[in-house]
């Protein structure tokens, strides 16, 4: 059994939300068990530069003190707050749901719309997507992740796509895990008629793949 860390960065302590994100990953891999914990003090997660500056040290602190023993660690925030700078300070390997999301998206088109909640590309998408990304990349009316919960978002969030078909996008990919917390991506995909790339599927496969290369290599000796 593979163990996996997995940081939120929400901060909403419920038991049955905390663990939402692992529940999905344990789904759908074998031989998984997902171990989440909520940063404090952040009760709209992650949804700007400012807030995500507030994260990072957080985040790093929440993987250092309880998951340095465990086989992958995932951050599961779209924006890869912290990403790289535990990359350099722990030896496990660290999996940024953004990273993971803007990877899998290029297997299904050149053309890329974003669905998101930030105003700006985060840095993973446009490192990797860059110039292929299409239109705007966030949900117009949504200002933070709780809002996607309400009874708009899903509308919303609708919407948007819609208008990246018609710009051009040949594959959506989300870019805030509360888009995975309400579990959209198969109402956009038929309703839209594209492929959609689902943060949490993403950092789960590449956690996954993480975990598996070591029996990988020392089954083809």
């Amino acid at each position: 059994m593979y163990k996996i860390g997995l940081v939120r960065v929400l901060s909403n302590f419920d038991k049955n939300f905390m663990n939402s994100h692992g529940r999905i990953i344990e789904k759908n891999f074998p031989n998984i068990e997902v171990e989440s914990m909520a940063i404090k003090d952040q009760s709209e997660g992650i949804h700007d530069e400012e807030t995500e500056i507030i994260a990072i040290p957080k985040i790093i602190e929440l993987v250092k003190e309880n998951y340095t023993d465990k086989d992958a660690v995932i951050i599961s925030c779209a924006g890869d707050p912290a990403l790289q700078e535990l990359r350099k300070e722990v030896k496990v390997p660290v999996i940024g749901a953004g990273e993971s999301a803007s990877l899998v998206s290029k297997i299904y088109g050149k053309k890329v719309g974003v669905v998101g909640i930030t105003k700006k590309v985060p840095k993973s998408y446009k490192m990797i997507i860059g110039d292929d990304i299409v239109g705007k990349p966030y949900i117009e009316g949504i200002e933070n992740t709780l809002d996607l919960m309400k009874d708009f978002g899903r509308e919303r969030a609708l919407k948007h796509c819609h208008n990246l078909k018609s710009l051009g996008a040949e594959v959506l990919v989300f870019a805030c895990t509360g888009l995975s917390t309400i579990k959209i991506a198969p109402y956009i995909e038929k309703e839209i008629g594209l492929k959609v790339v689902d943060c949490v599927y993403a950092e789960g496969l590449m956690a996954y793949g993480a975990c598996i290369r070591r029996n990988f290599y020392e089954k083809i000796k």
